[in-house]
């Protein structure tokens, strides 16, 4: 997102949602594809699953499905909830918490659907939420 505001670009969720979900798309794929080199655990912020659910959401299709087929996640889904006491806005993340909390509902629902296992990550330090990943992925 940082690189369509430098470039003064429309593809911004405030001004294009469409095309800004779409370039989301382009780039967890790019991603999924950059990760193929690794040999240990990936890890992707966001991704595929939830730039699509998104589309889906904003043109009423449904595309999640086949689209998850051709490029599965691990069985295991982490997934952080939204923790108003850290939230904060900034010129790349304007929506409200009550949208952030929205947004994590659809996204949920649609990790549910699919037959993902979502684990919610608890609201402690980025480094202790590491480590509870990094457990739960060792048992």
């Amino acid at each position: 997102m940082s690189q369509e505001l430098e470039a003064g670009g429309d593809a911004l969720p405030w001004v294009d949602p469409l095309a800004f979900t779409h370039r989301a798309i382009e780039m967890a794929l790019a991603d999924r594809t950059a990760a193929k080199v690794h040999s240990g655990w990936v890890f992707f912020d966001s991704g595929l699953i939830d730039a699509v659910s998104a589309l889906d959401h904003r043109t009423g299709q449904k595309r999640l499905g086949a689209l998850d087929a051709l490029h599965r996640y691990h069985r295991r889904v982490f997934l952080a909830p939204p923790w108003p006491e850290i939230y904060v806005t900034d010129p790349e993340r304007r929506h409200s918490f009550e949208d952030s909390l929205s947004e994590h509902l659809r996204l949920e629902k649609a990790l549910h659907f699919l037959g993902y296992e979502v684990i919610s990550l608890p609201k402690v330090s980025a480094s202790a939420r590491a480590d509870f990943m990094l457990a739960v992925l060792a048992g």
